[in-house]
């Protein structure tokens, strides 16, 4: 691509994003509003379909829209304020920032603990393990896939509980366990197929990865966590006494 055409194109791309900005900012294109599609967009501005696609790839990143997987562009609600060191769970969270939290329980396998799994229990033998996958949603907009990882030996008849609700609840009115240590990392990452497909995402578009392996209150590690979140969706807020 030559040098004025190089020029030509940021000009045309920032005009397309500076556009949709402004309507967004100023209301015209309310939260969770559906933006025309890109065959229309493209007619509007007069401009090809590969520009707008890397304009609106542009705004998803700075998290102004999202994408649904087969159904097109949203506007992004605002995110909600996540602190990983709060022992606050997720509906309490939710509705502490005036919004309604769902939580879909999705599946449930006992399996012995290798790879992945393994490496973040730290087992080094043959071990029965828990995997406790839900789907958990801000104002009905599936933004969270969560896999909780627990050592099974530590959580006897579990599987009979109410999954879709607070694990930390049943943690402590069932086995007497309080999270008093936890170990997290926050990574970029492409969604895999799984988890693409319970947030109706494309495979491979950008997640956030929030792992988490928690001790309870005589240093003992029981569980962890696979948090996949929609980027547009939290903001991380660090609060040390939270």
């Amino acid at each position: 691509m030559r040098a004025g055409s190089i020029s030509q194109f940021g000009t045309q791309l920032g005009k397309i994003k500076t556009t949709l900005k402004d309507q967004i900012n100023t209301g015209i294109l309310g939260e969770g509003q559906k933006l025309p599609s890109e065959r229309e967009l493209s007619e509007l501005f007069s401009t090809t379909r590969i520009t707008i696609k890397d304009a609106l790839i542009s705004l998803e990143t700075e998290g102004l829209i999202y994408r649904e997987e087969r159904r097109g562009w949203y506007v992004s609600p605002a995110r909600i304020r996540y602190n990983p060191l709060s022992r606050c769970h997720f509906h309490q969270m939710i509705a502490d920032q005036r919004r309604t939290a769902q939580t879909e329980l999705i599946n449930v396998r006992s399996e012995m603990a290798i790879g992945e799994y393994g490496s973040a229990l730290e087992i080094s033998d043959i071990t029965p393990i828990y995997v406790i996958e839900r789907l958990r949603s801000i104002d009905s907009r599936g933004v969270l896939f969560v896999e909780n990882v627990l050592k099974a030996s530590l959580f006897e008849g579990i599987l009979n509980e109410d999954l879709a609700g607070s694990l930390t609840s049943i943690y402590r009115n069932k086995y007497g366990y309080e999270t008093k240590r936890s170990h997290f990392e926050v990574i970029p990452t492409s969604a895999p197929a799984y988890v693409a497909k319970a947030l109706n995402l494309a495979a491979g578009q950008p997640v956030m990865k929030i792992f988490r392996v928690n001790y309870n209150q005589d240093g003992e590690l029981m569980d962890c966590e696979f948090e996949y979140w929609r980027p547009n969706a939290i903001k991380i807020c660090i609060d040390s006494e939270g």
